[in-house]
């Protein structure tokens, strides 16, 4: 049991590792992922779909860019900051809820554990988008 709890912390502070890589591009990413639902939904193909959420990532990326060179505020700064990292601590929320669902036997330590990755997530991306763009 201890191994296995062992096992899932290395795991998730992994995770949490590449989350926080990758944690800037987590709105367009699902933006992109939404744009492509509803193009696929709406009968444009596959290929079609794919273009359309490729092309809405990069214009969601692009108005991120954009943003950060055109505010000059840093309170308005950290408010787009906090707008793009809010889904990256929602998807470390949920990359912990994954890998300790099986691992982590009490929903109390479990949801713990899952707050404290989000946490870790959203910050580190927050830090990450707030010491960029200069």
């Amino acid at each position: 049991m201890i191994v296995l709890m062992l096992m899932a912390g290395a795991l998730v502070a992994g995770l949490s590792v590449l989350a926080y890589t990758l944690a800037v591009y987590a709105l367009p990413f699902m933006i992109g992922v939404e744009a492509a639902k509803w193009a696929y939904a709406s009968g444009s193909g596959l290929i079609g779909a794919g273009l359309i959420g490729l092309v809405a990532a990069a214009a969601a990326y692009g108005l991120l860019v954009v943003l950060f060179m055109v505010v000059r505020s840093p309170i308005l700064r950290l408010a787009v900051a906090f707008v793009f990292a809010a889904p990256a601590a929602v998807s470390g929320f949920a990359l912990v809820h994954g890998i300790t669902r099986e691992a982590v036997p009490s929903e109390v330590w479990r949801t713990i554990f899952c707050i404290i990755g989000g946490c870790f997530v959203g910050v580190s991306a927050l830090m990450r988008l707030a010491g960029s763009y200069r």
